[in-house]
């Protein structure tokens, strides 16, 4: 009998089991079973729950079905450059299988639904310039006075109707999972276009917008050392009063702005050339205006302010509560 069939039939007959389990049983090596394991996670056979080093294996009691497909080359390369998909289980699925896959759950035609998200992803991508959206004139039609000299985010936290983009997902994973490997995969991706911006704009200096909400593992900390830039960093904290608020938790303007104005402290005292503030996230800009102000009204810059946000909103003021 195969390896592999043995170990569906053992799954079969106990439900569950973790790969030493199925080592002992077989009798053969832990890399012989992982091998096997890989290979049947891959086909869909077997769906996994966990993480190392406690990881259990299962038959796929729904696995996907690949309805055939053949997609014109430029929409089938649009779908696997931009699109993601977190399985309610925590599986991720990139490019075409994670967009078959949602679309079967949505009940949607592939290739009618395919063209249409392509369509909307060509439609957002005309707010890029060079990898870049420029989200200044969001901050002036919101402010009445604007303190950053420019405002750029790396995508957009989501798009009508298909909701997150790729990076949306990533980050809001990221941070609610605090998976360091799902931060690591995050940075990779946007440390480039982070590096081409410091350069094109003769930044000097950085200073990184501090979380509010406490987590064993803080993304910004790991986005920090592991983007190890040779710049000056501005120190920026967030005072916390008798109850911890986040942004997110607020939905008006002005509740936000009063939340930024009395919980980010500028520290700083040492001058300053060019300065990039980075943030995860932006959805009214309050946070990144009120540390710019700071910056600002203690006269420590001499040069440009400008922000940066992983992902921000689209409209004029959305808040992104999620992240």
């Amino acid at each position: 009998m195969k390896t592999s069939q043995a170990i569906r039939n053992y799954l079969q007959m106990h439900r569950q089991a973790t790969g030493k389990e199925l080592s002992d049983h077989l009798g053969i090596t832990d890399r012989a079973v992982r091998k096997q394991l890989s290979s049947l996670l891959e086909s869909g056979v077997l769906t996994k729950k966990g993480r190392p080093p406690t990881v259990y294996y299962q038959i796929n009691s729904n696995p996907p079905s690949q309805p055939h497909h053949s997609l014109p080359t430029h929409l089938t390369r649009v779908i696997s450059q931009n699109y993601l998909f977190i399985t309610p289980t925590g599986k991720k699925l990139t490019g075409i299988d994670g967009f078959l896959l949602w679309c079967e759950k949505q009940k949607l035609p592939f290739e009618k639904t395919a063209r249409e998200y392509v369509a909307m992803v060509n439609k957002f991508s005309k707010y890029k310039r060079q990898g870049l959206i420029n989200g200044l004139s969001k901050l002036k039609h919101t402010y009445l006075q604007v303190f950053l000299d420019n405002l750029y985010y790396l995508d957009f936290y989501s798009i009508d109707r298909f909701g997150k983009t790729k990076l949306g997902q990533l980050l809001l994973y990221a941070k609610q999972s605090q998976q360091t490997l799902l931060m690591t995969e995050l940075i990779d991706t946007i440390t480039p276009a982070i590096e081409r911006l410091i350069t094109s704009k003769n930044i000097t200096s950085v200073g990184f917008i501090p979380p509010t909400v406490k987590r064993q593992i803080q993304f910004m900390s790991v986005l920090k050392g592991r983007l190890h830039l040779k710049l000056r960093t501005i120190s920026i904290k967030k005072i916390v009063s008798d109850v911890a608020v986040p942004q997110k938790s607020l939905t008006r303007l002005t509740d936000r702005i009063e939340n930024a104005q009395h919980s980010i402290v500028v520290s700083e005292t040492s001058y300053h050339g060019n300065i990039l503030l980075i943030d995860d996230a932006v959805g009214s800009g309050a946070t990144l205006n009120e540390t710019a102000k700071q910056i600002r009204e203690k006269g420590i810059c001499d040069g440009k302010i400008i922000g940066l946000a992983i992902t921000g909103s689209f409209k004029g003021f959305d808040v992104i509560s999620e992240v």
